[in-house]
């Protein structure tokens, strides 16, 4: 006889109408006037069938689509482990995993009843096998709650964050249009989000849910990663929210210390990827050819290998006469000046200048027009920045954000060793033709002005606000 026959006779009796959705174990009562008794006859036999018996997922230690389930268990009380050894790329694509996921996607959970992959199908599951907890809250209402925000976690915020995510570190091409779009998309929902959390602490009820659980992670990932603190501060309930729940011990227990993206990861160089699809179809040709030489070859290495290692080429403005004006005590001077500005460090910078070993440079960006969103403009010239790194010993830099509305302006100033922009600068930061550069006149007073103005931080900058200013030194 089914199990479900024998506890059938005790609904009844108290009072409750059922609907059989599962003839081996499962019972799910739409009616409940005794529900934490329902609950536990309800999932009696699975609870049976796991015993003490840990669950095993498949996935990384890191994977936010993990710690749904490994967060759920924490709640629950159900013995989830991650599999050992588990490296992504590799363990993904054996033959016994493919067995439980076709398409090799990560997480999967390993049952005694078989494999399921797709992460809320997994942190559904586990929720389920916890007679009588409320990550499925107490009603019928509250239950479809749970399931409006899992999907609204799902499709409107992890969607989103991935659209905007995911083209910036390389893994789909990266277009400006299609960033916009989603960085609208998802301001558009987190607007809801935070409309909602407005008024309630959690997303249902007045207590963590599966539908908190989904959320949180999906947010992490956004936090984590691109999601900046000039961003979420539009969302100051999204904020408290997300900030609150991960300091909960369940939460925090999987999350460990959460902090914050510091800055926009900046767009993978669309040159860089494309180089080396070119090289890649001569060596093909060349394989039978390269067969017969092999014991040639050897004895080149042989004699490369005898050979004195080369001495590595000196920077060209190594090469140059010696300058009078010393860069790192400019750089000291700009960044102790607090007081007196103009009068301390701006006189400083012209009575060390050495118009001979050094030149100035006005840039100004070519593309204006594309700079809507500000923090989006803020986090390119960071990128920008961060890419002239190979110029530190040779270059100092000041970059401004201009504008109190979109589309915002970007302008800087840079001073370079040697009378011309560096060769590899050009040659190594893509960012260089992304600006009109042109040589500062010092001899005319109103250029001069400029330079003091810019860096100085002045404002308004002639004549409009300064947004952002950037130092690089």
């Amino acid at each position: 006889m089914h199990y479900w026959t024998r506890i059938l006779p005790l609904y009844k009796a108290i009072g409750a109408s059922c609907i059989v959705l599962d003839d081996a174990s499962f019972v799910y009562t739409l009616q409940r006037r005794r529900s934490s008794f329902v609950h536990y006859l309800a999932f009696e036999t699975i609870a049976d069938q796991q015993g003490s018996m840990a669950l095993v997922l498949h996935a990384g230690n890191q994977n936010k689509n993990a710690y749904k389930a490994l967060i759920v268990a924490e709640y629950t009380g159900v013995q989830v482990e991650l599999a050992k050894n588990f490296e992504m790329g590799v363990s993904n694509k054996t033959p016994e995993f493919l067995k439980m996921n076709p398409i090799g996607k990560i997480p999967v959970l390993e049952t005694p009843d078989g494999p399921i992959f797709e992460s809320n199908a997994i942190a559904r599951y586990v929720a389920r096998l916890k007679a009588d907890n409320p990550l499925y809250g107490s009603s019928l209402i509250e239950y479809a709650h749970i399931e409006q925000w899992t999907d609204f976690a799902s499709m409107e915020i992890d969607a989103n964050i991935a659209r905007w995510f995911y083209p910036r570190v390389g893994y789909v091409p990266y277009l400006a249009v299609a960033e916009e779009a989603a960085i609208s998309a998802l301001k558009r929902s987190l607007g809801a989000l935070n409309t909602h959390l407005s008024s309630n602490t959690y997303l249902v009820g007045h207590s963590v849910t599966l539908a908190d659980i989904i959320m949180i992670c999906n947010l992490y990932h956004g936090f984590a990663r691109i999601m900046i603190k000039s961003f979420t501060s539009e969302f100051p309930h999204v904020e408290r929210y997300f900030w609150t729940m991960v300091n909960q011990p369940n939460f925090r227990r999987v999350l460990g210390d959460v902090k914050q993206a510091e800055s926009v990861p900046p767009v993978t160089s669309q040159k860089k990827t494309t180089q080396p699809k070119e090289p890649a179809k001569p060596k093909e040709a060349k394989k039978e050819p390269k067969k017969e030489p092999a014991k040639p070859k050897v004895q080149e290495v042989v004699e490369q290998e005898e050979e004195a290692p080369k001495p590595k080429p000196k920077n060209p403005l190594d090469l140059l006469p010696p300058s009078k004006m010393i860069l790192d005590d400019w750089k000291r001077l700009y960044s102790n000046t607090k007081t007196n500005f103009r009068e301390v460090a701006i006189k400083g910078f012209w009575d060390m200048y050495d118009p001979e070993g050094y030149s100035l440079w006005f840039c100004d960006y070519k593309y204006n027009d594309e700079n809507t969103v500000s923090f989006v403009t803020m986090n390119k010239v960071g990128g920008f920045l961060q890419r002239m790194d190979l110029t530190r010993k040779y270059a100092f830099g000041k970059m401004l954000v201009v504008g109190s509305d979109p589309p915002y302006k970007v302008k800087g100033l840079w001073l370079f060793r040697g009378q011309d922009i560096p060769k590899f600068v050009l040659d190594e930061v893509y960012d260089m033709e992304l600006y009109d550069w042109v040589k500062v006149d010092i001899s005319d007073e109103a250029q001069k002005e400029r330079v003091n103005a810019m860096i100085e931080d002045q404002e308004p900058f002639e004549g409009e606000a300064l947004l952002d200013a950037k130092c690089f030194k």
